[in-house]
């Protein structure tokens, strides 16, 4: 995505993870972002991506967004509507062929309705393979066709804007 929208500069390190349940928690957020800021000198910004679950994606949001003002660096939260493999299913034919992806692998209608998105992965693979989101998510996420996600995913797409400003706001002296 930073390559998309030319930011070559922009460093980004290992992946803070943090159990989705805890993190919700009052002052988990807090503690985690600290925590990751912390271990990572030099950090000019932090996006939090955590799954929506059953919460819905905006609300829950907006609730954890105003829980990371006092910080020094922005902050963004984005939440995918239920899971973050309904962005993976949303680009699915891009990754036909890939990590074990069916030939014939199709986008479901509405992606990001679906609440086993990790079994609908594992149900789009070849013979017994299953999804396993440790090893999968991270390469499917990096080699998905971005648009295609962009265009059936609003929680994909609001990952877009939020990552573009803080690009933005990061850049700026």
């Amino acid at each position: 995505m930073l390559t998309e929208m030319g930011a070559y500069e922009v460093e980004v390190a290992r992946p803070f993870r943090v159990k989705r349940g805890r993190v919700v928690r009052e002052g988990e957020l807090e503690r985690s972002v600290t925590q990751a800021l912390r271990s990572r000198a030099g950090a000019t910004g932090v996006i939090v991506i955590l799954d929506a679950d059953d919460d819905c994606p905006a609300e829950l949001a907006s609730k954890l967004c105003s829980r990371t003002s006092s910080f020094p660096v922005p902050v963004c939260v984005v939440l995918p509507k239920i899971e973050t493999e309904a962005w993976i299913l949303a680009s699915i034919e891009s990754l036909q062929g890939q990590r074990g992806i069916r030939d014939d692998a199709v986008c479901p209608a509405d992606p990001e309705a679906i609440r086993d998105a990790k079994g609908a992965l594992s149900r789009c693979m070849q013979g017994s393979r299953g999804y396993v989101a440790t090893d999968d998510q991270p390469a499917l996420l990096a080699s998905m066709d971005l648009a295609l996600a962009r265009k059936r995913s609003p929680s994909f797409a609001k990952l877009t804007r939020d990552l573009t400003a803080l690009v933005d706001d990061i850049s700026d002296p």
